[in-house]
């Protein structure tokens, strides 16, 4: 008995010095496969990243354009966020990361049985539940980046049906084709980190298109079209910026010194982006442009996506350097000499900002990707090598492939892009005028939505809801209904 009574004493003992603190312990509410600081850190991540649509490119682009098309900018934005996280539940998701139905394409099924969503994500320690939320600010950032090329004249109506064809018809097929481990590019090896790729190339190349679809602004919104407020327009790039700490930290699915590695990354290259196309702007045009710096700010963020994990500091350098004067030469020099390029009124410039920035980013990524980095990120011993690494450790074969993988995407992604973005306009334009009528563009907000972004009391009452409308007999403060 004195034995027994020892033993489960000694028992107890041992179970106490090498249990788990509670917080740890696995439960139904946290089960073993699940590291709760991954999902902490993917959710907050996540929300970082929906940050800089709302309220990030929302007031971006209320801040950027002409003050009859705040309220439309930003009303574009909001409304494409609600469409896609919908969408993206429905039918988006599975589309782009479920079981494979072709090389490109995921089989259609739903994100919203509570049964997969507290399943294990096919990445990470963290349940499907975050990895839908996660996905799926990226894909609404998607078509928020489109909306910059089509600002100031697209017919709203149009703008709600574009939105759901082409997350469905675009956007999922370009990203399970890149991002999904079972898409044909993923096994082909190519390097795209966090969205040079599936976000920028996709929505500069979309937007570009769809831009040629829509039409141009009136003449003399394309000629004179100053942002209405540069503060709030400034306001926005800050939170895109810091944002981007979640949009590239995010990635690597796991809290982790590569996560560290690429947010420190993602800063450095966009300073010297900015810092670059700043200087660019003094020695050419003699004026320091705060607009030209927030260029600068976005092709520096656009650039280091693919390889903000996967390269060293020194490359983040260079791809800033890279992406402050690349871009910029193709905007100020290149854009004004090419007829073809004039002819097309994109906006925001998102050519230049997001499918030429992506595309550079991409193919530095097959330059400067360091192996060990590449295993650390993607967790295989495979053949990512940049070709810097191959020449210089005897393996320039697969340095040369992995750089032609990369041209190989963005062939792929750019010739979807046009096709799938053509033909989802041409099939709008069937249902509803892509554009504007020119009278309604005359207007702006007011005809656009009936609402003003900077309605001061008393001024022009008779464009007021007359039901709310205050009698001029009235004493200030005080609303009658009609």
């Amino acid at each position: 008995m004195e034995f027994r009574t020892a033993a489960a004493v000694h028992e107890k003992k041992m179970r106490t010095l090498f249990s788990l603190p509670s917080n740890l312990v696995a439960d139904e509410t946290s089960p073993d496969w699940m590291n709760k600081g991954d999902n902490a850190w993917q959710l907050t991540a996540a929300t970082l990243v929906g940050l800089q649509s709302i309220p990030g490119l929302l007031v971006l682009y209320g801040g950027s354009v002409k003050k009859k098309w705040a309220v439309n900018s930003a009303f574009m934005v909001l409304y494409a966020f609600a469409c896609v996280f919908f969408c993206w539940a429905a039918w988006g998701y599975r589309l782009s990361f479920g079981d494979k139905m072709v090389p490109f394409w995921g089989k259609p099924n739903v994100a919203l049985d509570g049964v997969y969503l507290l399943d294990k994500a096919f990445l990470g320690m963290f349940p499907n539940a975050t990895m839908v939320f996660f996905q799926g600010v990226f894909a609404a950032i998607t078509l928020i980046l489109i909306a910059g090329a089509l600002l100031g004249r697209m017919n709203f109506y149009a703008w709600m049906l574009f939105v759901p064809l082409w997350l469905t018809f675009s956007y999922t097929l370009t990203a399970f084709s890149i991002w999904s481990p079972t898409g044909f590019l993923a096994k082909m090896g190519i390097i795209d980190y966090s969205g040079g790729y599936v976000i920028h190339l996709s929505s500069g190349v979309a937007g570009f298109t769809a831009a040629y679809w829509v039409g141009p602004r009136l003449t003399q919104d394309r000629q004179r079209f100053p942002p209405n407020n540069i503060l709030l327009m400034l306001c926005g790039a800050g939170l895109l910026w810091m944002g981007w700490t979640g949009f590239n930290g995010g990635d690597p699915y796991v809290v982790s010194v590569d996560a560290s590695l690429a947010v420190l990354n993602t800063h450095i290259c966009t300073a010297v982006s900015l810092l670059t196309w700043l200087l660019l702007d003094i020695v050419f045009f003699r004026k320091p442009s705060v607009i030209g710096a927030v260029q600068g700010m976005i092709t520096g963020l656009v650039c280091i996506t693919p390889a903000a994990g996967v390269v060293q500091g020194w490359a983040a350098v260079i791809m800033g350097l890279c992406s402050g004067s690349i871009p910029w030469f193709t905007m100020m020099v290149i854009h004004k000499r090419s007829e073809l390029l004039q002819k097309v009124d994109d906006t925001m410039a998102v050519l230049h900002t997001h499918a030429i920035a992506g595309s550079l980013g991409g193919i530095l990524s097959g330059i400067f990707a360091v192996p060990k980095l590449n295993r650390l990120f993607y967790d295989t011993s495979g053949h990512y090598i940049g070709l810097f690494y191959g020449l210089a450790d005897g393996r320039a074969g697969d340095g040369l492939r992995q750089l032609g993988v990369q041209v190989i995407g963005i062939l792929f992604v750019v010739i979807l892009n046009v096709l799938s973005t053509s033909i989802i306009c041409v099939l709008v334009q069937v249902i509803v005028p892509l554009r504007m009528s020119e009278e309604d563009m005359e207007i702006g907000d007011e005809a656009a939505h009936g609402e003003e972004a900077y309605a001061i009391w008393g001024d022009e009452e008779e464009r007021l809801d007359p039901k709310y409308v205050l009698p001029k007999s009235k004493a200030a403060g005080q609303v009658e209904m009609a």
